[in-house]
């Protein structure tokens, strides 16, 4: 059941064990009303189907949703203005948005920067909720998902970038962005209709299982 996107769950007082999962969609609530983006549009409402059904995949295997959105130049906003703005009459980010909803169970986060990671409290939510391998979806590949995947490599997490769920400027910029993902920072760029979820999870399990070198 949808919820207000303020509406956020609480994540634990202290750190969980390491080994689970989360899904970060990134810039997608969005009225996409920068330069170039109208051109954008069939490319963001293909990747926002893939997203919102990983995302579906997601909360049935009890890996929390963590929206990482970009504050649009508007320092003193929250989650629901940014949703509103996204999905009021005339934006084109609308059907998007309206598809891609936070609800109860998500959690919200808005960055000023590329990074998911700069000045926001991801790296403190991550640990409480035993986090150590990421999904990364969203906007644009060669840019905030890429800085964010720079960032999680650097901090020891394991990263997921379904190439069907993320979308640059062009498509060449797609593609090197994650050809640096998969052999710079080690990650799984697999289609999420190629590779399941429940195959990224039991890979971390068996990660998790194999005894240390």
């Amino acid at each position: 059941m949808s919820a207000e996107p303020g509406d956020t769950p609480r994540a634990p007082f202290r750190d969980a064990e390491r080994g689970g999962t989360a899904l970060l969609i990134i810039d997608m609530i969005s009225p996409f009303d920068f330069s170039g983006a109208e051109a954008l549009l069939p490319e963001l409402a293909r990747a926002a189907g893939r997203i919102a059904a990983l995302r579906e995949a997601a909360a049935r295997a009890d890996v929390p949703v963590i929206y990482v959105n970009d504050n649009f130049g508007e320092w003193h906003s929250e989650a629901s203005r940014l949703y509103e703005r996204a999905a009021e009459e005339g934006s084109r980010g609308r059907e998007i948005a309206t598809l891609l909803k936070p609800d109860a169970r998500d959690y919200f986060i808005i960055k000023p920067q590329f990074s998911g990671f700069y000045s926001t409290n991801l790296p403190v939510l991550l640990p409480k909720l035993g986090v150590s391998r990421l999904i990364l979806t969203g906007l644009a590949a060669d840019i905030c998902v890429l800085f964010t995947a720079a960032d999680a490599h650097m901090r020891d997490y394991a990263l997921w970038v379904p190439e069907d769920t993320v979308v640059a400027h062009e498509p060449e910029r797609c593609r090197w962005a994650l050809e640096i993902m998969r052999h710079s920072m080690r990650a799984e760029t697999r289609a999420s209709d190629a590779y399941p979820l429940d195959a990224w999870l039991e890979a971390g399990q068996a990660t998790e299982a194999a005894p240390d070198d």
